[in-house]
């Protein structure tokens, strides 16, 4: 899906996705032959996960971190809330 399909169905504006994607955050799934950045459903769970876990009070750098560690932690510490 392209990055606007993609930031609807996950809940956000394409510039909360597109920045998501400048901080290293969420990644294309993969490029088109024209360069257009495409994504899965698997990446609209990670930007929901994303948006649940910055409501919930963490930073984007902090939220970062968790994913460098780990989806499994993080998916501890949201259902831990």
């Amino acid at each position: 899906m392209s990055i606007g399909t993609t930031a609807k169905q996950a809940g956000v504006s394409t510039q909360s996705l597109q920045y998501y994607m400048m901080v290293g955050l969420v990644r294309p799934t993969a490029v088109s032959e024209t360069k257009r950045r495409l994504f899965d459903d698997k990446a609209v769970d990670r930007i929901k996960l994303i948006k649940k876990l910055n409501k919930s009070g963490y930073p984007l750098r902090a939220i970062r971190e968790l994913f460098l560690e780990g989806k499994g932690q993080i998916e501890g510490r949201v259902g831990a809330q």
